[in-house]
């Protein structure tokens, strides 16, 4: 395909009004004449840097658990590779209080995300396309009507779902989905309804927020579609980079919303406040860039912080609190190689101007969905971070002093299942959605 020169103006008039005839997949560049170019051509290791192939990414052996010690054993995929400060990865091995599990459900088709509503019920996605309603007893819903057609190859399909915050009196959702464009592109959306519990569907449903460019659905890798909605009302949301190996330098360009977070109204306009707002060239939903593949994001339920979790390619899964503004450094550093094992561009893992990740994991967990425990069921998991483990099948807890990791447990090993999302229960259980199709509820002994 060759390259071809729009306006972001004018780019963007044209995806929104006739998204399906622009075959773009392509990453942008910003050039001297203002314009934008989209290039089919990825950014890979440059000539002048020797290529670095990993050669250690075959299983994943059982973590170690011996206190004190680190649970992963592997060598870095990254052979050069070391934190930027201590305690940045590799935190030692802190086991705390014992649990019960309880399988709500193992009906459920390729789960992606849950949410609570009253009575005990839960509100789910199933990457498919279906939403279905879970009772406490386990008694599932049929799907519910009014959810529309999704592109379910790769990564996409229907993914998260959020409530607005006055849900108990407007019943009004979010959720996200691949939206097929035609038979061979697809492109993220934002998208809100209102769930009619009684009738089995959502209704007045609409599309708030369309990422573009619109990308073929074979570039359905690093999808991103979390959100979580913040105290004020506003609604945060993953937007994944899309990209294949090599990587793409799309997350570092701010007149694209690939490779970011977003911040936007319930309407789906930019957030009053939000860090790009009046920059030339830059989108104002933009909250903050440089990502690669975000499947985890939740609000700290005492402190209102934005905590997220990426995936890295081979080695660099990340944990951060992304902030307003800021780069975190896709594909310019990173804590990991490139999948066939080669270096990521220069092979640099810090940056003046980039944001370390809070935590990370090199080789990776593939981490998705993400929860802050504050509650009181579980004394013991006060102030933790839970996070599911896709290649890694686990759930993750991470102890917490201030903002540093000290401490790392593995849960659920013996489940044997990709961990797809969790959640804390208003009464404090933890909740767990696996691909194997099961919801878990974890309670103490």
């Amino acid at each position: 395909m060759n390259a071809f020169i729009l306006t972001k103006k004018t780019f963007r008039k044209v995806l929104w009004t006739c998204a399906i005839s622009v075959p773009v997949f392509a990453i942008a560049q910003t050039v001297p004449t203002g314009k934008t170019v989209f290039s089919p051509v990825p950014v890979g290791v440059p000539h002048d840097v020797a290529p670095m192939r990993a050669g250690n990414s075959t299983g994943f052996p059982e973590p170690l658990r011996e206190k004190g010690k680190a649970i992963e054993t592997r060598v870095p995929e990254k052979s050069d590779d070391k934190p930027a400060f201590p305690g940045q990865t590799r935190a030692p091995y802190e086991p705390t209080a014992a649990f019960s599990v309880t399988t709500i459900t193992d009906k459920l088709k390729l789960p992606w995300s849950l949410a609570f509503l009253s009575n005990g019920k839960m509100l789910i996605t199933e990457k498919s396309g279906a939403l279905r309603i879970v009772t406490a007893a386990g008694v599932l819903s049929e799907p519910l009507t009014g959810v529309p057609p999704v592109s379910a190859i790769g990564q996409g399909g229907l993914l998260d779902l959020a409530l607005d915050s006055q849900f108990a009196t407007n019943h009004r959702i979010y959720f996200t989905y691949s939206e097929p464009l035609g038979e061979t592109h697809s492109n993220l959306v934002v998208a809100r309804a209102t769930l009619d519990e009684a009738g089995g569907a959502v209704r007045d449903r609409s599309v708030i927020y369309r990422t573009f460019p619109p990308l073929p659905k074979t570039l359905s890798s690093n999808q991103g579609g979390r959100i979580a909605i913040a105290r004020d009302g506003n609604l945060f949301v993953t937007i994944g980079d899309r990209s294949k190996s090599p990587p793409w330098a799309i997350a570092q360009n701010v007149d694209t919303p690939l490779g970011k977070v977003i911040r936007i109204t319930p309407d789906g306009t930019p957030a009053p406040g939000n860090p790009f707002i009046g920059k030339p060239g830059a989108l104002p939903e933009i909250w903050s860039y440089g990502h690669r593949s975000e499947e985890g994001l939740t609000i700290h339920p005492e402190t209102g912080e934005l905590w997220e979790t990426e995936h890295g390619p081979r080695g660099g899964d990340e944990l951060n609190t992304p902030e307003a503004g800021k780069n975190y450094g896709w594909p310019i550093i990173v804590h990991g190689v490139d999948y066939p094992g080669e270096t990521i561009g220069q092979g640099i893992t810090e940056k003046d101007g980039m944001e370390q990740p809070r935590y990370y994991w090199d080789p990776v967990i593939a981490p998705s969905g993400l929860a802050i425990y504050t509650a009181n069921l579980f004394p013991q998991w006060k102030n933790s971070v839970f996070i599911g483990a896709l290649r890694g099948q686990m759930l993750i807890r991470l102890s917490l002093a201030g903002k540093k990791v000290v401490g790392e447990e593995p849960l659920l090993l013996d489940q044997q299942a990709r961990i797809r999302d969790v959640r804390v229960g208003p009464e404090g259980a933890v909740y767990v959605l696996t691909e194997s199709g099961k919801l878990l509820k974890l309670t103490p002994k």
